[in-house]
C-alpha cells in the first residue's frame, strides 16, 4: 500500500450497509474520518495505490471515487475554478412575525431583475416568513454584510468544507489556511459567490443598500464550496442531507459537482477508475436528492452556464477539473451522463435571460430539463444600443469586503480602487457608519436566486404548521413557481446565433417549443407577486 495519502468517498451499495462498508474501509488499509448514513457515503483516507481496487471488490460496496489528495505542498500558480462567464464585464469594465408590507432600497433602482419577477409588488403582499429557511448550498456566506445579517440564521449555519492547500500536483488551490484547522467560520466567505447568491435571495429590505426578491426570509450557510469554487462530492452530500434534517424549506444550489461537468457511468474516454468514480457520484448525489424531498427541501438550481442543450450537449473539455493537468477531451452521450445537481431528482432547473428577456448566451437550455428562467444577467445584451457590453446589464449583489481586498477591488482602508470603479463595484455607508460592497455578475447562478427568492415567497404565503414543523411540500411549490411563472415565447426567429454579439457558432441555439413551455424559458420567467396572489390555485391540482 503506497502513494501519497489520499482522500476518498466510498458508497455503501445500500444505505442500510454503512457498518459493513466501515469494516470494508479498515480492511482495505484505510481509516474511517466520516460517515454520512442518510446515503451511505462514508469518507476515508488512504494511500492512493490499489485502495479503490481493493475497497470495491468487497460486495457492501457500491463504489468509490478518489475526492482529493492531502498534504501537498504549493509549487504551482493557484487553481481556481474558472467563472469566466460570471465575470465577462470584468474583462471590458423562530414564530411568525406580523406580515408587514416592505418597501425597497436606495441601490434597488440598479436592479432590473428585482424588478422583473416583480418582487418589489409582492413584497406589499408577502414579504417573507422568517420561520421560513431559505439553505444557500455555496461557497460560504458573508454573514456580516449589512444587508445579510438581519437575516442571517448563523446558529442553523454549517461548513461542510475544508480549506484545499494544494492539489497532488502541487497546484495551489484554496492557498493557505486564514482559520485555525482550516475550516471557515459559518459566516464567512472567501469567494463571494455565496454571498452575491444570498443577498440576491433574501437581502433585508432595510433602507441600506439592496434588497432581495424574499426581504423576510431566513438565510442559512450549508456550504459545500471550496474557496476556489470547487464542489466536490462529500461536502455536497452533506449539505443536503443536512437540509433535510435541519428542517430547511428550499435551496438554492448554483453550482455542479466537481470533477465532472457531465458525470458519465461508463463513457469509452474515460478510465475504468474513472467511470467507477462517476458512477458513485450519480448514485450518492441521487440518493442525496431523494432524501432531501422527502424531508421537504425544495431544490432550485441553476441550469449551467455552457450553452448547452442538456438533451444535446456539446463534448466535454473541462472536465476532469481536479486535480490540475487531468483534463481530456470526452463525447457526452445524453442517455448516460448528467450534470449534476440540475439533472437530478426533484430539482427545479433555472435557465437566465437578460434585460431585454432575450436568453443568455452562455444558459444552458433545452426542453428536457427547464422548469423557469429568471434574470441571470447578459453582458452581451442590447446589441446595436448603447447598453450592450455594460455591466448593468448584470446582476447586482453583495460583495464581502475581505474578497474585493484580495481583488485589488478594495483597498485596505475600505475605498474602492479604481479598479474596482472600473468594474461597477459599489460601496455603501448608512448614517451609523455600517458599510457594505457590491459587485456585478452574471449567470444561471444569479438567475437561480431568484427563482429561489419566489419560492421562498410560495412557501411562506402558503405554507403550513404540521406538527412542530412548518413549511409546504416541494411538489406544490414546484407547481406553483411554475404555474404562476409569466409565459414567454420562443424568439423569432427561433434559432438565434450570437454571431453580432461576438460569439462563435457553438453558441447557436433553437427554441423548441410554445409559449406555455418551451426550451429557452421553460414554463416562463418566475413571477412573485403573481406567486403569491394567485399561486392557490396550483394548490388543488
Amino acid at each position: 500500500m503506497s502513494g501519497p495519502t489520499t482522500e476518498f468517498t466510498v458508497l455503501a451499495r445500500d444505505a442500510r450497509a454503512v457498518g459493513a462498508v466501515q469494516q470494508a474501509v479498515r480492511e482495505a488499509g484505510g481509516t474511517v474520518v466520516g460517515t454520512n448514513t442518510a446515503v451511505g457515503l462514508v469518507t476515508a483516507t488512504a494511500p492512493a495505490s490499489g485502495f479503490t481496487e481493493r475497497i470495491s471488490a468487497n460486495r457492501a460496496v457500491f463504489g468509490a471515487a478518489k475526492a482529493k489528495s492531502i498534504g501537498s505542498a504549493p509549487r504551482g500558480g493557484k487553481k481556481v475554478k474558472p467563472d469566466a462567464v460570471e465575470k465577462e464585464g470584468r474583462a471590458s469594465a423562530g414564530a411568525a412575525a406580523k406580515k408587514q408590507p416592505v418597501g425597497t432600497d436606495p441601490l434597488d433602482d440598479q436592479l432590473w431583475g428585482l424588478k422583473s419577477v416583480r418582487s418589489d409588488l409582492a413584497r406589499t403582499v408577502q414579504p417573507g416568513d422568517k420561520r421560513v429557511k431559505v439553505g444557500v448550498i455555496d461557497t460560504g456566506v458573508d454573514g456580516s454584510h449589512p444587508d445579510i445579517a438581519p437575516n442571517f440564521d448563523k446558529v442553523d449555519s454549517r461548513n461542510f468544507t475544508k480549506d484545499i492547500v494544494a492539489d497532488v500536483n502541487g497546484t495551489v488551490v484554496d492557498g493557505p489556511c486564514e482559520y485555525r484547522g482550516c475550516v471557515d467560520p459559518v459566516d464567512h466567505d472567501d469567494n463571494g459567490h455565496g454571498t452575491h447568491v444570498a443577498a440576491t435571495i433574501g437581502a433585508a429590505a432595510n433602507g441600506f443598500g439592496v434588497s432581495g426578491v424574499a426581504p423576510n426570509v431566513s438565510l442559512v450557510n450549508i456550504r459545500a464550496g471550496q474557496d476556489s469554487g470547487f464542489f466536490f462530492l462529500q461536502p455536497t452530500v452533506d449539505a443536503l442531507t443536512y437540509a433535510g434534517d435541519a428542517g430547511i424549506d428550499v435551496v438554492n444550489m448554483s453550482f455542479y459537482v466537481d470533477p465532472w461537468l457531465y458525470a458519465c457511468s461508463a463513457n469509452a474516454a474515460d478510465s475504468p477508475a474513472e467511470q467507477a468514480e462517476q458512477r458513485t457520484i450519480i448514485e450518492a448525489t441521487k440518493r442525496a436528492l431523494d432524501y432531501a424531498h422527502r424531508k421537504g427541501v425544495s431544490m432550485v438550481v441553476a441550469l449551467g452556464n455552457q450553452h448547452d442543450d442538456l438533451a444535446t450537449p456539446h463534448d466535454d473539455v473541462t472536465s476532469p477539473d481536479y486535480p490540475s493537468n487531468e483534463t481530456h477531451p470526452r463525447p457526452v452521450d445524453n442517455a448516460s451522463c448528467l450534470s449534476l445537481p440540475v439533472e437530478g431528482p426533484h430539482t427545479i432547473g433555472v435557465g437566465s435571460f437578460g434585460p431585454s428577456q432575450a436568453k443568455a448566451d452562455y444558459s444552458n437550455y433545452g426542453t428536457e430539463q427547464i422548469s423557469v428562467s429568471a434574470p441571470g444577467g447578459y453582458f452581451r445584451d442590447g446589441f446595436g444600443t448603447p447598453w450592450f457590453r455594460t455591466v448593468e446589464n448584470e446582476i447586482l449583489s453583495a460583495y464581502p469586503k475581505n474578497v474585493g481586498v484580495a481583488e485589488g477591488n478594495i483597498d485596505a482602508a475600505g475605498n474602492v480602487t479604481p479598479a474596482g470603479v472600473t468594474l461597477g463595484v459599489q460601496k455603501a455607508t448608512a448614517a451609523d457608519g455600517r458599510v457594505g460592497y457590491y459587485q456585478w455578475l452574471q449567470g444561471t447562478s444569479m438567475a437561480a436566486p431568484h427563482a429561489t427568492g419566489v419560492a421562498a415567497l410560495i412557501v411562506s404565503q402558503y405554507g403550513k404548521r404540521t406538527g412542530g414543523d412548518f413549511g409546504m411540500d416541494p411538489d406544490a411549490v414546484q407547481r406553483v413557481i411554475e404555474g404562476t411563472a409569466s409565459p414567454i415565447a420562443c424568439p423569432v426567429p427561433r434559432t438565434v446565433d450570437y454571431l453580432d454579439e461576438g460569439r462563435d457558432s457553438s453558441f447557436t441555439a433553437t427554441c423548441t417549443g410554445d409559449a406555455s413551455f418551451n426550451g429557452f424559458y421553460g414554463h416562463g420567467g418566475v413571477d412573485a407577486y403573481s406567486a403569491v396572489t394567485h399561486g392557490a390555485a396550483y394548490l388543488r391540482k
